[in-house]
């Protein structure tokens, strides 16, 4: 599998640069999600990041931006009921 260099901006990994993984046409996901566990019986916490080209792509082309709603995607299958793209 081959990855890419992608800078995180906003969030618990502002600022830092991870390897992620592509697909076949070289580009990495929408949507990456860092799922956090919760302790002592809390229910867990997830943290989502979009996708968003680069400003300045000094280390990559393509950078993930902090989604402060924290949504992780749905899936929408294009056969069901009111299927709207976004």
């Amino acid at each position: 599998m081959r990855s890419e260099e992608c800078e995180f901006t906003g969030g618990p990994l502002d600022g830092r640069v991870m390897a992620v993984l592509v697909g076949a046409t070289g580009k990495p996901p929408k949507v990456y999600t860092v799922p956090v566990p919760g302790e002592g019986g809390a229910p867990g916490l997830v943290h989502v990041y979009r996708l968003a080209p680069a400003a300045r792509p000094r280390r990559s082309r393509w950078r993930y931006a902090y989604d402060a709603e924290g949504r992780p995607p749905r899936m929408r299958w294009p056969w069901g009921r009111n299927h709207r793209r976004t």
